[in-house]
């Protein structure tokens, strides 16, 4: 039996902090509901996920599960609480996107485990959007399931580039992509009130990894099939569009919290990207998505 604080938006999507209320790693295993989980603390323990080995668990981890999967949680007696978030959700609530639905179909699956180890800046990112999701589940506010649906496609993302990482990893990945990777992850998503990055430029990057730019250009390239320009190019756009859908924040104020020396300058970029002045996607962003 799952606590009244657990919270509801719209009937489809769910969220609570494990040990809030009653709430607990095992709650919630309803099999109309899809479950991601983000363990920050806690005991090891191990998952049971259909026909796959038990997977043992003993650092933060961010978890996938289906609801026609059955799996079971074993966790030892509670010396040290179990801490961190879920969120549940059901075939309605994410199918009304379709791109959404699609990157879930690939998650979610009996065939892969379901399970991503973060490293420390991922699992403080992922933190932060559970965090904001708890807090705005609280709000009043009538597009709130866009907004759950925004973050969840963010999480995605995450396991995706993750389990990416780790299939490199296995084939050999160069530190230097890694780090790369790593030290943009840290720039996002910017505080508030807006600080300018301090990484604009690939060659910014080089230098906090102390390696030659052309170094870092081939090893990005070979490790993602991205150019390292591409890769703070579409992070920056993302951050952009995120910033304009959700905060009150000028355009001024975002362009330089987002590294740009003039408005203009930003104005250009996110043209080339989005077909349109960033204060026309703000106007009406609900056409662009």
């Amino acid at each position: 039996m799952i606590s009244g604080t657990l919270k509801r938006t719209g009937g489809q999507f769910k969220i609570a902090g494990i040990n809030e209320g009653k709430c607990t790693l095992e709650s919630y295993t309803r099999r109309d509901f899809y479950k991601i989980s983000l363990v920050t603390e806690g005991p090891p323990c191990s998952l049971r996920y259909g026909s796959l080995p038990a997977i043992d668990i003993d650092r933060p981890v961010l978890v996938f599960t289906n609801p026609i999967v059955p799996y079971t949680w074993d966790v030892p007696e509670r010396i040290i609480p179990t801490e961190g978030y879920f969120c549940v959700f059901n075939d309605e609530f994410i199918r009304t996107n379709t791109t959404l639905s699609g990157i879930a179909d690939r998650l979610f699956t009996a065939q892969q485990s379901p399970v991503y180890f973060p490293d420390v800046s991922t699992e403080q990112f992922l933190k932060q959007l559970f965090v904001r999701m708890r807090a705005e589940s609280d709000m009043d506010y009538a597009d709130k399931d866009e907004l759950f649906r925004s973050h969840l496609s963010l999480i995605f993302h995450e396991a995706i580039q993750m389990r990416r990482l780790e299939t490199l990893t296995e084939h050999g990945i160069s530190r230097v992509a890694a780090d790369f990777i790593r030290l943009i992850k840290l720039q996002f998503p910017v505080d508030m009130p807006l600080q300018p990055i301090t990484l604009k430029k690939p060659s910014d990057y080089a230098d906090r990894i102390a390696v030659h730019v052309n170094h870092l250009n081939m090893a990005v390239q070979k490790a993602t099939g991205k150019s390292t320009t591409t890769h703070i190019s579409e992070r920056l756009f993302a951050e952009a569009k995120s910033l304009l859908t959700y905060t009150d924040y000028s355009v001024a104020d975002i362009a330089f919290g987002l590294g740009f020396e003039y408005q203009s300058y930003f104005n250009r970029f996110f043209k080339k990207y989005a077909g349109v002045p960033p204060s026309d996607y703000r106007k009406n962003f609900e056409k662009y998505k």
